[in-house]
């Protein structure tokens, strides 16, 4: 991986002047359901300005419809989601305009195929938010030279490992110059040896001030660069604490079973 320069990720998140600490996210007894099965049962959380939160938990604890959620990506059943003090309108222009402040980064990289890097990246900021194209050419070149894959701007999706198609997608999502990142399972995909350079960029991110909530099995992420850990089972939060205090002295049986069997593989 290129080595980082000196220059930060992004703005701090909020912009210029915005209090770090202030409710950003605000999710209020929240509920879905897929058919018969309740999948987000009551969630009360709240993401702070500048916070980095991971969300953890056994396959199907609904951490991924939560991360979906809160850009309305999963519409809800019941409850209010909140974005920097406004509530998630249903659908319509509002909404795309509310989507804009959050960028989302996948398990699958979601690139378009047939535009090159550079295009892929610049596309967002010029169609949604009528930057110029010039304007959105410099900061993406500035933002794919922050993560390291400046040299492939002119190529193809395809034409780029999975780790350099991860970086891309977090370059775009950053193109838009949101004040929250999500990021569902964003290593998951990729082999091992490439999990590192995505996560080398994430933390570079969460030192740089960005709001986000991480959806993961990367512990040592967790551990090094998340504020709160949120740990969830069965449609519920079970349990939220600082990474030392969970992975160090777990509350909950539910949590202690869990870290258990991954630190005995």
């Amino acid at each position: 991986m290129t080595e980082p320069n000196e220059t930060s990720l992004t703005t701090p998140a909020g912009g210029p002047g915005a209090a770090r600490g202030e409710p950003l996210v605000v999710l209020t007894d929240v509920n879905k359901h897929f058919g018969e099965l309740h999948v987000l049962k009551d969630i009360n959380l709240t993401v702070t300005r500048g916070e980095v939160v991971v969300v953890i938990g056994p396959s199907g604890s609904g951490k991924s419809t939560l991360c979906r959620a809160i850009n309305r990506l999963e519409p809800i059943d019941r409850g209010t989601i909140e974005i920097d003090g406004q509530k998630l309108p249903e659908e319509g222009k509002q909404l795309a305009q509310l989507r804009a402040d959050v960028g989302m980064v996948f398990q699958s990289f979601n690139l378009f195929a047939h535009k090159s890097i550079l295009d892929n990246v610049t596309l967002g900021p010029i169609k949604a938010k009528g930057v110029k194209p010039s304007e959105a050419k410099d900061r993406a070149m500035a933002l794919l030279e922050r993560v390291g894959v400046a040299n492939q701007a002119g190529k193809y999706p395809a034409q780029l490992s999975g780790g350099q198609q991860q970086r891309v997608a977090i370059a775009r999502a950053l193109a838009m110059q949101p004040k929250v990142m999500l990021f569902d399972e964003p290593t998951s995909a990729l082999d091992p040896e490439m999990i590192t350079e995505v996560l080398d960029v994430m933390t570079a991110l969460a030192r740089d001030g960005m709001t986000m909530v991480v959806v993961t099995h990367e512990m040592g992420f967790a551990r090094k660069a998340a504020d709160r850990v949120i740990f969830m089972d069965a449609g519920q939060i079970v349990e939220e604490n600082s990474p030392e205090e969970f992975f160090t002295n777990p509350r909950s049986m539910r949590a202690q079973d869990f870290l258990s069997k991954l630190l005995s593989h």
